[in-house]
């Protein structure tokens, strides 16, 4: 007798998981490559590589079942999804040439942030650059009162006690033609960083997903590409820095790279970096801050923890040409 043959309810239950894996698959496929404003297909985005994991459990089970059917449509769900995400695991930008800044993004969850240890992890890691979300009035002060302003002493900060609308720029270097983006509801900013080659930062935050109405969520992100796009028309460099809300599994982001940018940790190898949540029993599992650029080449990325916010702070180090 064979458990695996001759089992009827075990049978059963197998086919059951295999069915449910297959379907989460397809739905997952589909969130991957819509636009659609779907909350449920924007939630599911941002789950890949837990669905992934869930998938490749379900096509060993129809495997030791013998559910032929199930292992075959198993296959091309985990290698069309695989396919989407596995060009984040391969390095391919250069490290050569240009001279190197560091740039540091943290959210600061309504403000919560420890100062002290928001300044110590900048002068720690010599950055030259921070871009900050969720930044508020009271924050700023406390900041100022552990030296930040002193490690940066350029600064474009438009704060809100709410907490979640604010953002700031800090640099060692002059800012110039800072301004604010429109069409959002966070405030999201752009400046002119006077490095030896000068270039354009964008301090982004669009509006978080699912708690933000889909359509408000899509248009934001159509509103930021639109933007991008027209940074990447001009001449110099950009570094587009902040909390995205959004991953790399929405064709949303990956819209944002098609007009002219590469991520990061995609030049570096470094694949899915989750950032958030932080604040939980368990380790972060979405990637949602991101460090993109053009005409600048990533040399080194690292996760940090900052005491009091929900994301893990991003330091990456980068060469601009």
């Amino acid at each position: 007798m064979s458990f695996t043959k001759d089992n009827v309810p075990a049978r059963r239950i197998a086919q059951l998981i295999g069915f449910v894996s297959v379907a989460v698959g397809a739905a997952t496929v589909a969130a991957i490559f819509t636009t659609a404003p779907i909350n449920p297909l924007i939630a599911l985005a941002s789950f890949v590589p837990l669905v992934l994991a869930g998938m490749v459990v379900g096509l060993i089970v129809s495997l030791v079942f013998r559910r032929w059917f199930l292992v075959t449509v198993s296959v091309v769900l985990v290698g069309v999804i695989a396919a989407v995400i596995s060009p984040l695991y391969v390095a391919g930008g250069s490290t050569d040439g240009g001279q190197t800044l560091t740039i540091m993004q943290s959210n600061f969850q309504f403000g919560r942030a420890d100062p002290t240890i928001v300044v110590d992890t900048a002068r720690e890691h010599d950055a030259d650059v921070l871009t900050v979300q969720e930044l508020t009035g009271s924050l700023v002060e406390s900041l100022r009162e552990q030296g930040l302003e002193e490690t940066f002493p350029y600064q474009y900060l438009i704060p809100d006690e709410a907490g979640g609308g604010g953002s700031g720029i800090y640099s060692k270097f002059p800012l110039s033609e800072t301004r604010e983006l429109t069409g959002y509801g966070p405030t999201n900013l752009v400046a002119t960083v006077g490095f030896t080659t000068p270039f354009t930062l964008v301090a982004v935050h669009p509006g978080p997903a699912v708690i933000t109405p889909p359509d408000v969520w899509t248009a934001e992100l159509a509103t930021l590409r639109d933007q991008l796009t027209e940074f990447a028309a001009g001449s110099a460099p950009v570094v587009v820095s902040g909390d995205f809300n959004t991953t790399y599994q929405h064709k949303q982001f990956r819209e944002l790279l098609a007009a002219g940018y590469s991520d990061a940790a995609d030049q570096l190898g470094s694949g899915i970096v989750p950032t958030y949540p932080t604040d939980k029993s368990y380790p972060a599992i979405i990637g949602i801050d991101h460090v993109l650029m053009r005409g600048v080449d990533a040399r080194s990325l690292e996760k940090v923890t900052i005491e009091g916010a929900d994301h893990h702070g991003l330091i990456v180090e980068v060469s601009v040409h």
